[in-house]
Protein backbone atom coordinates (compact mmCIF):
# COMPACT_ATOMS: atom_id res chain seq x y z
CA UNK A 1 0.00 0.00 0.00
CA UNK A 2 2.90 2.73 0.66
CA UNK A 3 4.70 1.84 -2.63
CA UNK A 4 0.92 2.41 -4.38
CA UNK A 5 -0.15 5.96 -2.53
CA UNK A 6 3.60 7.30 -2.36
CA UNK A 7 5.41 5.37 -4.73
CA UNK A 8 8.33 3.21 -3.66
CA UNK A 9 9.65 -0.05 -3.74
CA UNK A 10 9.81 -1.39 0.00
CA UNK A 11 7.39 -4.02 -1.48
CA UNK A 12 10.40 -5.45 -3.47
CA UNK A 13 11.71 -6.89 -0.68
CA UNK A 14 8.57 -9.18 -0.88
CA UNK A 15 9.58 -10.91 -4.52
CA UNK A 16 13.50 -12.97 -3.02
CA UNK A 17 11.35 -14.11 0.43
CA UNK A 18 8.46 -15.68 -1.46
CA UNK A 19 10.57 -17.48 -4.47
CA UNK A 20 12.16 -19.19 -1.47
CA UNK A 21 9.07 -19.71 0.50
CA UNK A 22 7.60 -21.54 -2.84
CA UNK A 23 10.37 -24.30 -3.24
CA UNK A 24 10.82 -24.39 0.81
CA UNK A 25 7.83 -24.31 2.90
CA UNK A 26 4.95 -25.03 0.55
CA UNK A 27 3.62 -28.04 0.11
CA UNK A 28 2.15 -28.32 -3.55
CA UNK A 29 0.02 -30.89 -5.51
CA UNK A 30 -0.69 -31.01 -9.22
CA UNK A 31 0.16 -27.18 -8.85
CA UNK A 32 -1.64 -25.89 -6.74
CA UNK A 33 -0.66 -25.54 -3.02
CA UNK A 34 -2.07 -27.90 -0.34
CA UNK A 35 0.27 -27.06 3.11
CA UNK A 36 2.28 -24.92 4.43
CA UNK A 37 5.25 -25.02 7.27
CA UNK A 38 3.96 -23.63 10.86
CA UNK A 39 7.13 -23.81 11.87
CA UNK A 40 10.77 -24.85 10.42
CA UNK A 41 13.68 -25.94 12.53
CA UNK A 42 17.11 -25.34 10.88
CA UNK A 43 18.98 -26.88 13.03
CA UNK A 44 17.43 -30.14 12.34
CA UNK A 45 15.92 -28.98 9.03
CA UNK A 46 12.39 -30.29 10.41
CA UNK A 47 9.16 -28.96 8.88
CA UNK A 48 6.10 -28.66 10.56
CA UNK A 49 3.71 -28.21 7.61
CA UNK A 50 -0.19 -28.21 7.91
CA UNK A 51 -3.10 -27.16 5.06
CA UNK A 52 -4.12 -24.51 8.48
CA UNK A 53 -0.62 -22.94 7.85
CA UNK A 54 -1.35 -22.03 4.26
CA UNK A 55 -4.51 -20.80 5.63
CA UNK A 56 -3.82 -18.45 8.01
CA UNK A 57 -1.89 -15.80 5.73
CA UNK A 58 -4.36 -16.59 3.10
CA UNK A 59 -5.56 -12.64 3.92
CA UNK A 60 -1.83 -11.28 3.84
CA UNK A 61 -1.43 -13.22 0.38
CA UNK A 62 -5.08 -11.73 -1.52
CA UNK A 63 -2.99 -8.34 -2.65
CA UNK A 64 0.16 -9.98 -3.52
CA UNK A 65 -0.34 -13.63 -4.75
CA UNK A 66 -4.34 -13.69 -5.24
CA UNK A 67 -4.20 -17.41 -7.18
CA UNK A 68 -2.46 -18.99 -4.48
CA UNK A 69 -4.52 -17.38 -2.30
CA UNK A 70 -7.80 -18.06 -3.57
CA UNK A 71 -6.61 -21.64 -4.31
CA UNK A 72 -5.94 -21.86 -0.01
CA UNK A 73 -9.45 -20.64 0.60
CA UNK A 74 -10.88 -22.98 -2.22
CA UNK A 75 -9.24 -26.04 0.33
CA UNK A 76 -10.64 -24.45 3.58
CA UNK A 77 -13.46 -24.64 1.72
CA UNK A 78 -13.37 -28.36 0.72
CA UNK A 79 -12.19 -29.31 3.85
CA UNK A 80 -15.79 -27.82 5.57
CA UNK A 81 -17.90 -29.19 3.18
CA UNK A 82 -19.32 -25.85 2.19
CA UNK A 83 -19.40 -26.08 -1.19
CA UNK A 84 -20.41 -29.29 -1.35
CA UNK A 85 -24.26 -31.19 -1.61
CA UNK A 86 -23.89 -31.89 2.23
CA UNK A 87 -22.56 -28.46 3.78
CA UNK A 88 -22.42 -27.54 7.59
CA UNK A 89 -25.48 -26.73 9.74
CA UNK A 90 -25.57 -24.77 13.05
CA UNK A 91 -26.47 -28.25 13.86
CA UNK A 92 -23.64 -30.21 12.58
CA UNK A 93 -20.85 -27.27 11.80
CA UNK A 94 -18.21 -29.62 11.85
CA UNK A 95 -14.90 -27.61 11.29
CA UNK A 96 -17.00 -24.52 11.61
CA UNK A 97 -17.56 -25.45 15.63
CA UNK A 98 -14.39 -23.89 16.68
CA UNK A 99 -14.49 -20.48 16.75
CA UNK A 100 -10.73 -19.64 15.60
CA UNK A 101 -10.90 -21.37 12.67
CA UNK A 102 -14.85 -20.35 11.64
CA UNK A 103 -13.76 -16.56 12.09
CA UNK A 104 -10.88 -16.87 9.89
CA UNK A 105 -12.69 -18.36 7.36
CA UNK A 106 -15.52 -15.96 7.57
CA UNK A 107 -12.71 -12.86 6.81
CA UNK A 108 -11.31 -14.49 4.13
CA UNK A 109 -14.96 -15.80 2.43
CA UNK A 110 -16.26 -12.07 1.81
CA UNK A 111 -13.00 -11.02 -0.42
CA UNK A 112 -13.68 -14.54 -2.61
CA UNK A 113 -17.27 -15.29 -2.64
CA UNK A 114 -20.31 -13.46 -3.27
CA UNK A 115 -22.78 -16.86 -3.35
CA UNK A 116 -23.80 -20.03 -1.99
CA UNK A 117 -20.36 -20.36 0.10
CA UNK A 118 -20.81 -16.90 1.99
CA UNK A 119 -24.56 -17.62 2.59
CA UNK A 120 -23.87 -21.31 4.00
CA UNK A 121 -21.24 -20.07 5.93
CA UNK A 122 -23.21 -17.16 7.53
CA UNK A 123 -25.83 -19.64 8.26
CA UNK A 124 -23.92 -21.96 10.27
CA UNK A 125 -22.09 -18.27 12.52
CA UNK A 126 -25.85 -16.76 12.71
CA UNK A 127 -27.28 -20.09 13.93
CA UNK A 128 -24.04 -21.11 16.02
CA UNK A 129 -21.88 -19.00 17.15
CA UNK A 130 -23.98 -16.61 19.79
CA UNK A 131 -25.05 -13.16 17.67
CA UNK A 132 -25.64 -10.69 20.12
CA UNK A 133 -27.28 -7.25 19.96
CA UNK A 134 -26.64 -4.92 22.60
CA UNK A 135 -29.14 -1.83 22.10
CA UNK A 136 -28.13 -0.13 25.05
CA UNK A 137 -24.56 0.43 23.93
CA UNK A 138 -25.49 -0.04 20.45
CA UNK A 139 -23.37 -3.11 19.55
CA UNK A 140 -23.61 -6.10 17.79
CA UNK A 141 -21.01 -8.93 18.48
CA UNK A 142 -20.88 -12.25 18.23
CA UNK A 143 -20.07 -14.73 21.87
CA UNK A 144 -18.43 -17.82 20.48
CA UNK A 145 -19.48 -19.91 22.91
CA UNK A 146 -16.63 -18.70 25.15
CA UNK A 147 -18.67 -17.89 28.24
CA UNK A 148 -16.74 -14.80 28.49
CA UNK A 149 -18.04 -11.26 30.37
CA UNK A 150 -16.98 -9.46 26.76
CA UNK A 151 -16.66 -10.19 23.43
CA UNK A 152 -13.53 -11.18 22.18
CA UNK A 153 -12.04 -8.86 19.92
CA UNK A 154 -10.10 -10.44 17.79
CA UNK A 155 -12.63 -13.47 16.42
CA UNK A 156 -15.45 -10.63 16.04
CA UNK A 157 -12.88 -7.69 14.17
CA UNK A 158 -12.18 -11.01 11.46
CA UNK A 159 -16.01 -11.82 11.02
CA UNK A 160 -17.02 -8.41 10.74
CA UNK A 161 -14.07 -7.37 8.48
CA UNK A 162 -15.65 -10.69 6.62
CA UNK A 163 -19.39 -9.71 6.61
CA UNK A 164 -18.61 -6.10 4.84
CA UNK A 165 -15.88 -6.96 2.19
CA UNK A 166 -17.20 -7.29 -0.92
CA UNK A 167 -14.90 -10.00 -3.62
CA UNK A 168 -11.34 -8.21 -4.30
CA UNK A 169 -12.23 -5.33 -1.87
CA UNK A 170 -9.68 -5.90 -0.04
CA UNK A 171 -7.29 -6.44 -2.48
CA UNK A 172 -8.02 -3.14 -4.42
CA UNK A 173 -7.11 -1.30 -1.26
CA UNK A 174 -3.24 -2.43 -1.76
CA UNK A 175 -3.19 -2.60 -5.53
CA UNK A 176 -5.62 0.53 -6.77
CA UNK A 177 -4.82 4.24 -6.71
CA UNK A 178 -5.65 6.37 -4.13
CA UNK A 179 -7.78 8.32 -6.95
CA UNK A 180 -9.60 11.18 -5.40
CA UNK A 181 -9.82 9.88 -1.80
CA UNK A 182 -7.65 12.58 -0.32
CA UNK A 183 -9.22 15.75 -1.68
CA UNK A 184 -12.69 15.19 -2.11
CA UNK A 185 -14.97 16.32 0.73
CA UNK A 186 -14.35 14.48 3.64
CA UNK A 187 -17.02 14.54 6.90
CA UNK A 188 -15.25 15.33 10.35
CA UNK A 189 -16.43 15.53 13.92
CA UNK A 190 -18.77 12.52 14.15
CA UNK A 191 -20.18 12.61 17.39
CA UNK A 192 -18.93 8.55 17.88
CA UNK A 193 -19.91 6.03 18.95
CA UNK A 194 -23.48 7.83 19.98
CA UNK A 195 -23.45 8.51 16.00
CA UNK A 196 -22.35 6.86 13.11
CA UNK A 197 -22.55 7.81 9.88
CA UNK A 198 -24.19 4.68 7.73
CA UNK A 199 -23.69 7.21 4.55
CA UNK A 200 -20.84 8.93 3.79
CA UNK A 201 -20.50 9.64 -0.26
CA UNK A 202 -19.08 12.01 -2.35
CA UNK A 203 -20.56 11.96 -6.22
CA UNK A 204 -18.76 14.64 -7.61
CA UNK A 205 -21.84 17.44 -7.30
CA UNK A 206 -23.65 16.01 -3.90
CA UNK A 207 -22.80 14.62 -0.61
CA UNK A 208 -24.69 11.90 0.61
CA UNK A 209 -25.20 11.64 4.42
CA UNK A 210 -27.18 9.61 6.75
CA UNK A 211 -26.66 9.24 10.22
CA UNK A 212 -27.70 6.50 13.11
CA UNK A 213 -28.90 6.50 16.42
CA UNK A 214 -26.20 4.50 19.10
CA UNK A 215 -29.46 3.70 20.80
CA UNK A 216 -33.19 4.44 21.35
CA UNK A 217 -32.40 7.09 23.52
CA UNK A 218 -30.59 9.14 21.24
CA UNK A 219 -32.84 8.55 18.30
CA UNK A 220 -33.70 11.59 16.95
CA UNK A 221 -32.15 14.09 17.98
CA UNK A 222 -29.58 16.63 15.85
CA UNK A 223 -25.90 16.07 15.74
CA UNK A 224 -23.41 18.81 14.16
CA UNK A 225 -20.16 17.54 11.88
CA UNK A 226 -17.62 19.19 9.71
CA UNK A 227 -17.57 19.13 5.73
CA UNK A 228 -14.39 19.76 4.52
CA UNK A 229 -12.50 20.42 1.18
CA UNK A 230 -16.12 21.47 -0.69
CA UNK A 231 -15.14 22.63 -4.10
CA UNK A 232 -16.10 25.87 -4.00
CA UNK A 233 -17.07 28.18 -1.06
CA UNK A 234 -20.10 30.22 -0.66
CA UNK A 235 -24.07 29.34 -0.48
CA UNK A 236 -24.70 25.53 -0.33
CA UNK A 237 -27.96 23.58 0.06
CA UNK A 238 -28.82 20.98 2.88
CA UNK A 239 -31.38 18.93 1.29
CA UNK A 240 -33.62 17.26 4.46
CA UNK A 241 -35.65 13.79 4.04
CA UNK A 242 -38.42 15.72 4.40
CA UNK A 243 -37.96 17.79 1.05
CA UNK A 244 -37.29 21.12 3.40
CA UNK A 245 -33.77 22.62 2.62
CA UNK A 246 -31.53 25.21 4.69
CA UNK A 247 -28.56 27.60 2.75
CA UNK A 248 -25.28 26.38 4.40
CA UNK A 249 -22.07 28.95 4.15
CA UNK A 250 -19.15 27.51 3.25
CA UNK A 251 -15.96 29.07 3.69
CA UNK A 252 -12.35 27.78 2.69
CA UNK A 253 -14.46 24.79 2.11
CA UNK A 254 -15.69 24.05 4.93
CA UNK A 255 -18.64 24.20 6.62
CA UNK A 256 -21.14 23.25 9.82
CA UNK A 257 -23.66 21.11 9.25
CA UNK A 258 -26.56 19.39 11.42
CA UNK A 259 -28.46 16.59 10.67
CA UNK A 260 -31.11 14.14 12.08
CA UNK A 261 -29.91 10.76 14.49
CA UNK A 262 -32.66 9.10 12.72
CA UNK A 263 -31.17 7.14 9.20
CA UNK A 264 -32.93 9.80 7.07
CA UNK A 265 -30.77 10.82 4.46
CA UNK A 266 -29.14 13.97 3.69
CA UNK A 267 -27.58 16.08 0.44
CA UNK A 268 -25.94 18.59 0.48
CA UNK A 269 -25.05 20.48 -3.31
CA UNK A 270 -23.97 23.63 -5.06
Amino acid sequence: MHDTLLGTDHHAVFEPWWDHAVDNYITWQEGRPVAMDLYYDPVVDEHVSSPMGLMAPVWYLAPQRPDVARSAWELAVGLTGLDGDKPPTGDQPGLLADPGFASLLALQTGEFDDGPVRDRLWEVIDGLHEPTSDSDVGEFTYGFGLGEPHPRGQLNARVMAGWVCTPGAWSRIFNAGPGRRFTDPTVEGVDFPDVALSEARWDSSILHLAAQPRNASIAGRRSAMQATALPSDGSWTLLRPDGTSEVVNVIDGSATLEIGVDGGRYQLHR
